[in-house]
């Protein structure tokens, strides 16, 4: 087994430097703190849910999974407003990669998470900062601030409780599952069109595994939840990776490849023809490891690492050790590890508040080279070989969320295949209607066009739109794919008589024939009045009625036509404008460029 097969790819040294760029800004997070008092008392958790959530506009982590409610205490219970609110601030079409932690509880989850808070809103792109911000101010001189040129963890005098919660201690401290409420923002590089785009990141922290008040069955929803939603997983383990650490890993990735992967269905390639595997990154993350050889250069101590888990994960005789490392490898695309030595003793205690000069300076290095590493070239999350956005995973989260309800009981592989395979055909369906619209924008979003031109619009997006969709819903029961498409083809169809309703009202000549004969009896009416006028006696009082009758007549038939003509005034603009042009390029020479302002004729 190759390094490269199990670490993945490793940012180079210049693109750490660079990630560490003294010139960027300092912006610390002021988020309020996670709410860390969850009960498990199910009658104070009903009372909890009835409260308002505070009106705070400053980024903070919200709970979108919690566990327990009056009737079962070990039932998951999906926040998606909250989830909505965090997509929503995602831009339309951005793709999402989802950054979740996962372990045994008290292993510094949430430590290493508001570490991560710390390292994104310093190196994430943002609009410019203001004045107020160290980095941007200037000495007298001219020179940098002297907190520019310093590494960004040491530009904070402590971690604080701002970020994700964390305290030190032996009890339990974070609850069901919880994201951060503000999306990041970094930069990619296509592997494929090898193109920079731009990517949104998502941070999670989850329960702590294998408490006392946590049961197996939990443990495994929890881990299961935790592993269909990310892209990138963080599995924190303490001082090293155990055998029952790979065993709780193979149980459930192997459970889950068979939900993602029906038995008869083809396997899903990615560009390259390579089998595309349920899962796509899980990063052993070493607490606490005390057996580094070489600790003065961290280029050695990442060998190191490679060299570990190639050890742990090397060929075994016993079969039940080699099939569960076969399962891991057959579930993930990527598998790799990093190691981090102790924080010191202080951050440990009860008492510690975040001080970051009570850290061991070699872990402050560690946890740089380790921030730089996982957010470097981030993948998006992946759904049989697909990169998701915003839009596409929040149907994924919920379906995903909606089988955990009761934490008790690990729902079926059948189940999560059909919820999966659900969520898949919702995508595509509301996709393809996008895509139909889209299309039919370009054409008559807002003006008036031919009907031949609607015509030949309309058949061109449709086929685009069920091309789109033919791409999305490619597995799971073909009948639920079938109805989809249905459902697809009304809604599309809906829209196309829409749109042709709002093409033949934009038609300029549209009800032409009443403005003609309306201005036939205006014009009728006014050469009688006329006559009349010249020809009646004083003494008919009869031509003088017909006279005044056909002067009324005139006047409505007028006001009608300006009436008219004010609900049509940008068609009639419109062609008129076309007219002007036309004449234009006539007097310009068939068509030729108008003769410039300044340039005399001869």
């Amino acid at each position: 087994m190759t390094s490269e097969e199990v670490v993945g790819e490793t940012p180079s040294q210049e693109a750490i430097q660079a990630a560490d760029d003294p010139a960027v800004p300092v912006d610390t997070p002021k988020p309020s703190d996670q709410d860390t008092n969850a009960s498990t008392d199910a009658g104070e958790k009903e009372g909890e849910d009835k409260k308002e959530e505070p009106v705070d506009e400053d980024p903070h982590a919200v709970q979108i999974v919690s566990i327990g409610d009056p009737s079962d205490a070990y039932a998951f219970r999906f926040h998606e407003e909250q989830l909505t609110s965090v997509l929503a601030k995602i831009p339309p079409g951005w793709k999402v990669s989802v950054v979740s932690v996962v372990g045994a509880f008290r292993t510094g989850k949430s430590f290493l998470l508001s570490w991560f808070l710390r390292y994104l809103h310093l190196h994430s792109n943002r609009p410019p900062c203001s004045s107020k911000e160290p980095c941007l101010q200037e000495e007298e001189d001219g020179s940098s601030s002297s907190s520019c040129k310093k590494k960004w963890y040491e530009r904070f005098e402590s971690l604080g409780k701002d970020g994700f919660d964390w305290r030190g201690g032996a009890e339990r401290n974070t609850t069901g599952i919880w994201m951060w409420s503000e999306p990041f923002f970094l930069d990619r590089i296509h592997p494929d069109t090898k193109e920079k785009e731009n990517i949104a990141v998502v941070l999670v922290d989850t329960q702590g595994m294998f408490d006392h008040e946590t049961t197996m069955a939990l443990t495994a929803s929890i881990f299961g939840l935790s592993t269909l939603l990310s892209s990138f997983q963080i599995y924190n383990v303490d001082k090293r990776i155990q055998e029952d650490n790979l065993q709780q890993l193979a149980l459930f990735s192997e459970y889950g490849r068979m939900a993602l992967q029906s038995d008869h269905a083809e396997e899903t390639r990615n560009a390259q023809g390579k089998v595309q595997k349920p899962f796509q990154r899980i990063d052993f993350l070493v607490r606490d490891w005390q057996n580094f050889e070489e600790e003065d250069d961290l280029d050695v101590m990442e060998s190191e690492m490679t060299d570990y888990l190639e050890s742990v994960f090397a060929e075994r005789n016993a079969k039940d050790l080699k099939e569960t490392r076969e399962q891991i490898f057959a579930c993930f695309e990527k598998v790799s590890c990093f190691m981090m030595t102790h924080p010191g003793f202080k951050v440990t205690s009860k008492k510690y508040t975040g001080d970051v000069s009570a850290m061991e300076p070699m872990f402050m290095k560690l946890l740089d080279r380790y921030c730089a590493r996982v957010f470097h070239n981030l993948t998006p999350k992946m759904i049989h070989g697909r990169e998701l956005t915003a839009a596409e995973l929040g149907p994924y989260m919920k379906a995903y969320a909606k089988l955990f309800e009761s934490g008790a009981h690990f729902p079926e592989a059948s189940t999560m295949l059909e919820a999966t395979a659900s969520a898949n055909n919702h995508n595509a369906l509301h996709l393809s209607v996008t895509k139909y619209k889209t299309e039919m924008d370009h054409v008559a979003g807002d003006s008036y066009v031919k009907e031949a031109e609607l015509k030949d619009a309309h058949h061109k997006a449709l086929l685009a739109a069920f091309q789109l969709f033919e791409s999305i819903a490619n597995f799971g029961n073909q009948e639920r794919i079938d109805e989809a498409r249905e459902t697809a083809r009304h809604q599309i169809m809906d829209h196309h008589e829409i749109y042709t309703k709002l093409n033949d009202s934009r038609n300029p000549l549209a009800g032409f024939e009443i403005i003609l004969v309306s201005m036939f009896v205006a014009f009728v009416a006014s050469i009688l009045h006329f006559i009349a006028d010249k020809t009646c006696s004083e003494w008919s009082q009869t031509c003088k009625q017909s006279a005044n009758f056909l002067s009324e007549l005139y006047t409505v038939v007028c006001i009608f036509l300006l009436i008219v003509a004010s609900t049509k005034f940008k068609q009639i603009s419109d062609l008129v404008a076309k007219m002007k042009t036309l004449v234009n390029a006539l007097q310009g020479g068939g068509g030729g460029q108008p003769m410039p302002a300044n340039v005399k004729a001869s």
